[in-house]
């Protein structure tokens, strides 16, 4: 096939640091052209994806990420360059949504975040155009209203990751500036059990240093270090060398790239029972998952894990090849659907792609 692929347009792809939806395009982009498929991406302009691109977007300065002009802009230009693929994948929130594609043209949507609210009546009506990928089972279970075409989760280049001793004697925390994702509580949590922390987060958006400054620098000292914003190299020697990496979530998450990534580096994970969590760590196995009161408790015991059966889960159960392989299942039946009877994929019946391991 020839598969169009939209990535949204505020990061490039791969991206250089923070950036999982930009991560996950490119296994996918690079994983699809890896198994004999012609990939055109339009993404950011910088990208260095090793597909076909499309001219890349230069969001202006100081526009927000989720600027929905901004967005409309590069899909329009996006399915514009489209005119020859077979299908696209769109992992935008408003591409799918745009009329100006050609007529029939199969879509497939991934879900990156969250669906209520607002967005619970957006993806019920672009589910009536186009193939909707959650990426965990929670995600999907949040939104019963929206007939989500597969169930697939995210996956990474585990061959690219080094396996970590665990030997630094500290435990870590990746992620972005937010109360959401449970940074204030990681200082704390490892304040309590005794053990160093080392956090590597994101801070680009106002709101996220006002928070580092209110919030998170004054709990900051010997025992809590903020190591900045890492690089993929930097951010896996950070991962490899943790005993733990500690993630008190505070949110439905719909899926968690970072979880994937440290069992991938053979690190436990020590996380709370919030959005996809238990579907990815096996309690006692590959981490703990436990309510916030508890962390501390556990959180020492993380060394008691094996670390060779963190990395096992990574390399069968989060391998950018059984993503790959998932989609182009999901792929092959909404273009022979679509082909069969000239509708839309949100016309046909909404029995879900079967996924490995995945309930639903």
């Amino acid at each position: 096939m020839r598969i169009g692929v939209i990535a949204p347009p505020w990061l490039p792809v791969p991206p250089p640091a923070y950036g999982g939806i930009e991560a996950q395009v490119d296994y996918l982009a690079r994983g699809l052209a890896d198994a004999g498929h012609e990939v055109l991406l339009a993404a950011r302009a910088g990208s260095t994806c090793s597909v076909e691109l499309v001219a890349g977007t230069v969001p202006a300065a100081g526009v927000p990420i989720g600027d929905c002009v901004t967005e409309l802009a590069h899909v329009v230009r996006a399915y514009a360059a489209f005119v020859d693929v077979d299908l696209v994948h769109d992992h935008t929130i408003t591409g799918p949504l745009c009329r100006r594609r050609r007529a029939g043209l199969p879509v497939v949507s991934t879900c990156h975040g969250p669906v209520h609210g607002d967005l619970d009546t957006v993806y019920r009506a672009m589910a009536a155009e186009v193939g909707l990928v959650a990426i965990s089972a929670a995600q999907a279970s949040a939104a019963p209203d929206v007939p989500f075409a597969a169930v697939i989760h995210h996956g990474l280049d585990v061959s690219a990751v080094p396996v970590g001793a665990g030997s630094g004697g500290y435990v870590c925390f990746l992620g972005r500036f937010s109360p959401e994702k449970g940074v204030r509580e990681a200082i704390l949590i490892a304040r309590a059990a005794g053990i160093p922390l080392r956090i590597g987060a994101k801070m680009r958006e106002a709101s996220e240093r006002d928070y580092f400054e209110g919030c998170i620098r004054p709990l900051l000292g010997r025992d809590a270090e903020y190591v900045g914003e890492l690089d993929a190299a930097a951010k896996y020697e950070l991962l490899g060398g943790a005993m733990a990496l500690l993630n008190p979530i505070r949110w439905s998450e719909p899926f968690g790239l970072v979880m994937i990534e440290s069992l991938a580096a053979g690190t436990p994970v020590v996380v709370t029972p919030n959005g996809s969590a238990p579907e990815i760590i096996e309690d006692g196995v590959t981490g703990f998952v436990r309510d916030l009161r508890l962390l501390p408790e556990v959180l020492p015991r993380a060394t008691e894990l094996d670390r060779a059966t963190c990395r096992a889960a990574a390399e069968t159960r989060f391998s950018a090849v059984r993503m790959v392989a998932e989609h182009l299942t999901l792929y092959r039946t909404v273009v022979a659907e679509q082909g069969a009877c000239g509708k839309g994929p949100g016309q046909r019946p909404t029995a879900r792609v079967p996924v490995s391991g995945v309930p639903g």
